[in-house]
């Protein structure tokens, strides 16, 4: 039976039973599950994106007209992304080239012409809003001149070109799903999911994935709700798999392809750990170079299934920006220590990795 098949028929319900499962029995499980999912470089899947031609397999290359704007003359930067008192630069400097074709060039203004008059909104937690300040320095450097409004406010971001009519915006929902404030405490209900500010976007951009691992007082919940049922604590990837099924729900119910293009970025990697990629004594804070072997050596991560498994059964058109084991490889790519928010090896500097997910986009676009 093929690896597609089995997982269409055993994932799901497997993922649905561990539940009531002990924490370890359940983590036993994902790992056990995670050997019937197809590989991140897996041929197959460029049927999914694209066709001929996977853009998200290939290798990092120097390019010396890297990067694409200057941070300095970016306004929308925030100061846990501008990484200029780094003082090397040489991560600015890779360009992501597929194996057997080459991303669309971006452009500004084209991009700004085709998409006059509409509406951009990125949902997700801070890695999204990476993207969004990536995205608006990317535009911004091909029409410095044109005037702009930004507002910043609550979980919601906002700039327009004037000239075009073109808005980008941010809505912060690290879970995707509702976060509701009840007696018993603040309850995280993976069943239930408030989009109306999501709808009417010509353009919906989507990511979830960090938010999950939080624990202690990190955590943002106290109980997490299933139906009626009030849980403590659940294995996370059961978790994140059954509030991103909620999301897929909503699309396929809110969504109208014929107005609304609709992307979701997948899981974008941390380097904590050297040990990911064989260098036990390492993590983000001394890395200068990417990763350049052909495999990364820590695999793909149990997250990346639970994204496979319900973008494979999602109804309406969505496209898998699946960034995953790109990422991976660039464990140079992270503010550190140069983030003002301590050793940070989550997040990634501007320019760098985000502004290659948005080529990603605009090659899903145009090409």
């Amino acid at each position: 039976m093929g690896t597609t098949v089995l997982n269409i028929l055993f994932l799901p319900s497997l993922f649905l039973l561990t539940l009531q499962l002990p924490q370890n029995k359940a983590e036993n499980f994902c790992k056990l599950a995670n050997n019937y999912t197809i590989s991140a470089t897996n041929p197959e899947l460029a049927a999914s994106n694209g066709g001929k031609c996977n853009n998200f397999q290939g290798k990092w290359v120097f390019d010396s007209k890297y990067p694409l704007y200057d941070s300095l003359n970016c306004p929308f930067i925030d100061l846990e992304f501008n990484c200029q008192s780094r003082p090397d630069k040489l991560f600015q400097k890779y360009r992501w080239q597929p194996f057997g074709c080459n991303l669309p060039r971006f452009n500004g203004l084209y991009f700004l012409r085709k998409w006059r008059g509409k509406k951009i909104m990125f949902v997700g937690d801070s890695l999204s809003l990476n993207q969004f300040e990536s995205l608006a320095c990317m535009i911004h450097s091909w029409v410095p001149n044109t005037k702009t409004s930004y507002i910043r406010g609550g979980a919601l971001r906002s700039l327009t070109f004037q000239e075009f009519g073109v808005t980008i915006m941010l809505y912060r929902t690290p879970f995707l799903v509702d976060i509701v404030r009840e007696k018993v405490g603040r309850v995280l209900k993976l069943d239930s999911i408030s989009g109306n500010a999501w709808k009417e976007m010509d353009m919906l951009i989507f990511n979830s994935w960090h938010w999950w691992t939080h624990t202690g007082r990190a955590q943002p919940w106290d109980y997490i709700q299933v139906g009626n049922k009030l849980y403590r604590d659940m294995n996370r990837w059961i978790a994140f798999y059954k509030g991103l099924t909620t999301w897929a729900r909503w699309v396929d119910l809110n969504v109208n392809p014929s107005k609304t293009k609709v992307f979701f970025v997948g899981v974008s990697p941390s380097h904590d750990f050297g040990s990911d990629w064989d260098e036990p004594s390492k993590s983000c804070s001394s890395e200068t170079e990417p990763f350049f072997a052909t495999r990364y050596p820590a695999g793909t991560p149990q997250e990346w299934a639970v994204v496979e498994k319900v973008m494979s059964r999602i109804r309406k058109p969505v496209y898998w920006l699946d960034i995953t084991t790109l990422s991976q490889y660039r464990k140079d790519g992270h503010p550190s220590k140069y983030g003002g928010h301590g050793k940070d090896c989550s997040h990634w500097c501007l320019p760098g990795l985000p502004d290659t997910w948005n080529q990603l986009l605009y090659a899903a676009l145009f090409q």
